[in-house]
């Protein structure tokens, strides 16, 4: 596949489960306690058609996939209890810490856009509050009223990039992402896109990203015109 050239960007715009916060694990399990009565098994196979969705397409998801006896409502309401139980512990992902401190010290604005609910990401990050505190400001796609479409529709990252006091044009802002309905909700949205994947995810569901990392401590900032680490 051929190189894609890199522009240089001015803001960046960060989803958070799975690419700064190690959730998607305690997802899984958040899950399977729903599916285990039935003797039912979450599989990869499944949770990569809903990473990145907000919590009704994902509940409608499962109860349709797996043919549960319940409403879509019952089953959110089951997923969001076993998540407030196990979410509190959530850590954080490799390099995450370093990079988002990094644009901080160097003045570069950045932004959270997660289809998360704010209640939700009060939880997650509880353990790192003063962390999520260096954001300008956090879209929280599932109770954010303008949020109308979520991803892999463009309009949380628009919106993000929208609240920046000096509202920067798309192609100026870099969305880093985990999942392929988050990469194209940014590319969408015109911006370039970072994706850091979970290693089980095909190649081919990554090819449309600018750019695809092992780790975020793996990203460069220089080749987007932003400072460079210095060290």
């Amino acid at each position: 596949m051929a190189q894609k050239v890199l522009r240089n960007v001015t803001h960046c715009i960060f989803d958070m489960d799975g690419l700064l916060l190690d959730t998607e694990t305690l997802y899984t399990l958040a899950a399977q306690m729903v599916l285990d009565p039935f003797g039912l098994k979450y599989t990869f196979e499944v949770k990569e058609k809903i990473m990145g969705l907000q919590t009704r397409p994902v509940a409608e998801f499962m109860v349709h996939y797996y043919d549960l006896p319940m409403t879509w409502e019952e089953y959110a309401k089951q997923q969001l209890q076993n998540t407030r139980t196990l979410m509190g512990d959530a850590k954080l992902m490799p390099g995450a810490e370093r990079l988002l401190r990094h644009l901080h010290a160097n003045k570069v604005p950045f932004a959270l856009a997660t289809s998360s609910g704010a209640e939700m990401v009060e939880l997650k990050t509880t353990n790192h509050r003063e962390l999520f505190n260096l954001f300008n400001h956090r879209v929280c796609g599932s109770s954010d009223k303008e949020v109308k479409n979520g991803k892999p529709a463009p309009d949380i990252f628009l919106i993000a990039a929208a609240r920046f006091s000096d509202k920067p044009k798309p192609e100026n802002c870099l969305v880093f992402e985990d999942s392929p309905n988050g990469v194209s909700a940014g590319e969408s949205a015109g911006m370039q896109t970072i994706m850091v994947p979970d290693p089980r995810l095909s190649k081919d569901r990554c090819s449309h990203a600018t750019q695809v990392l092992r780790s975020l401590e793996d990203f460069k900032p220089e080749q987007f015109g932003l400072p460079a680490f210095k060290n």
